[in-house]
C-alpha cells in the first residue's frame, strides 16, 4: 500500500491560515495526506526573526509537495533594506528549492462571466496559461541604494531562458492533446529596449525549431498587456521573464473577476517538490472575519495533485466541484454583486453570498 503523500503546509499570514485550513478539509475528503505545518512569512519573522528558516526550507525540500496560503501585511512593511520582509521567504523558497517555472492558468468559470470587468463576449472562450521564469531576472539581480539613487539589475543567461521556454512549449503540447487544435506559444519581452530581452528573444528563437507542431509568436510586453484585455481568447501559452510574467499574470487574473480565483504552481526539475499557492495576497483587512475566498487555494491544491503528486483524477474532481458550487450561485463577498450576464434562455440560480465555511462545505458536498 502506497504511503500517504507528505505535504508541508505553510499557512502564512492574514487570511492564509483560514484558506489553508479549508483546503485541508477538501483534501481530506479526497483521501489520506500527511501534513507538516510550518511557519513562513511574517509569522516566521515574529517567531524567529527571519521570513524563512533553514529548518523550514529543509522540510520543504524533503516533502512530496508544499502548499502555501499567503504572506505579508502592513505589520511588516518597511523600506529599510536591513529589515526582514515576508516576501523574502517566498524568494528563498523558490531559490532554495530550485523552482524556476511558475504556471498560472486562467480560465474564467462560466458561472462568473458577469463578475469579470470585461464584457462576456470579450472573455468567452478564454483558457490560457502564463509561464513565468521564477528564479532569475530583476528580482534576483544585484540591487542597492547610494544616497538618493537606487538600482536593480536584471540578469539572465541562456540556460535559464532555454529551460523556461521548453516548459512553455511542452505545456502548450499537453494542453492541446485531444483537442484537435494547434498549440501556440507567445513569448513576451522588451527586445526593443532591453539587452536581456534581446538575449531572451534569441534563445527562445533557437528552441522554436524543436517544436514544429507549435505555432509561435514574439510580442512586446506593453503590447501583450493591451492584447490580454482586448482579445484574451486568442492566447494559449504566454512565456515571460520574472518581472513581465508577474505583471501579466496578475492582469490576466482579473479576467476571472477576482484574484481570489487564480491558482499557481511553482515547479523545478523532475523529482523536486513543487510549491502550490493562490496568486492573491494575505488580505489582512478581512482576516478572521470568515469571508475569505478559498477557491484559489482549492484550485492550487488541484494543481498540486496534478503536477506534484500524480493524482490527475482527484485534481479534476476538485475543479469540477468548484465549478458546481459557483454554478449553484454561491459567492464569497469578493465575487458577489457583479452584473448578471446569463446566456439567454438558460435558468441561472440567484447569487447567494456565503463565507469561507459555507463555500468549503458546498465544494465538499459536490466532491461527494
Amino acid at each position: 500500500m502506497k504511503d500517504a503523500p507528505e505535504i508541508v503546509v505553510l499557512p502564512g499570514d492574514g487570511i492564509g491560515p483560514e484558506i489553508v485550513s479549508a483546503t485541508r478539509e477538501v483534501l481530506d475528503a479526497l483521501g489520506d495526506f500527511n501534513y507538516d505545518e510550518r511557519l513562513m512569512g511574517g509569522c516566521s519573522i515574529d517567531a524567529d526573526g527571519v521570513a524563512l528558516t533553514d529548518e523550514v526550507l529543509d522540510a520543504c525540500k524533503a516533502a512530496d509537495a508544499v502548499l502555501l496560503g499567503a504572506v505579508g501585511g502592513p505589520k511588516w512593511d518597511t523600506t529599510n533594506p536591513d529589515e526582514p520582509r515576508p516576501e523574502q521567504g517566498l524568494l528563498g523558497l523558490r531559490k532554495g528549492m530550485g523552482l524556476y517555472a511558475n504556471l498560472r492558468p486562467v480560465r474564467p468559470s462560466p458561472a462568473l462571466m458577469g463578475a469579470s470587468p470585461l464584457r462576456e463576449d470579450r472573455i468567452s472562450g478564454t483558457d490560457l496559461l502564463v509561464v513565468r521564469e521564477l528564479t532569475g531576472g530583476i528580482y534576483f539581480g544585484k540591487s542597492g541604494r547610494e544616497g538618493d539613487a537606487a538600482f536593480d539589475t536584471c540578469e539572465y543567461d541562456a540556460s535559464e531562458i532555454d529551460r523556461i521556454a521548453r516548459v512553455a512549449f511542452d505545456a502548450a503540447r499537453r494542453r492541446a492533446e485531444g483537442s484537435g487544435r494547434k498549440p501556440k506559444v507567445t513569448s513576451v519581452d522588451k527586445a526593443n529596449v532591453m539587452e536581456t530581452s534581446r538575449l531572451w528573444r534569441e534563445v527562445v528563437g533557437r528552441v522554436v525549431p524543436d517544436y514544429p507542431d507549435v505555432d509561435f509568436e514574439n510580442m512586446l510586453a506593453d503590447n501583450a498587456a493591451m492584447q490580454l484585455v482586448s482579445r484574451p481568447a486568442d492566447f494559449d501559452v504566454l512565456v515571460a521573464d520574472n518581472l513581465f510574467g508577474d505583471i501579466l499574470s496578475d492582469e490576466a487574473a482579473m479576467l476571472t473577476g477576482s484574484l481570489g480565483m487564480l491558482p499557481s504552481a511553482s515547479l523545478g526539475a523532475d523529482g523536486t517538490p513543487g510549491l502550490f499557492e493562490p496568486v492573491h495576497g494575505s488580505a489582512p483587512d478581512i482576516a478572521g472575519n470568515g469571508i475569505a475566498n478559498p477557491l484559489a487555494t482549492f484550485l492550487s491544491a488541484a494543481m498540486m495533485l496534478r503536477h506534484g503528486l500524480g493524482m490527475p483524477d482527484e485534481a479534476a474532481r476538485i475543479e469540477e466541484a468548484v465549478d458546481k458550487a459557483l454554478e449553484d450561485g454561491l459567492r464569497t463577498p469578493d465575487l458577489a454583486g457583479g452584473p448578471a450576464a446569463p446566456p439567454p434562455m438558460v435558468d441561472v440560480p440567484p447569487e447567494v453570498e456565503v463565507g469561507t465555511a459555507e463555500m468549503t462545505a458546498a465544494v465538499i458536498e459536490a466532491l461527494n
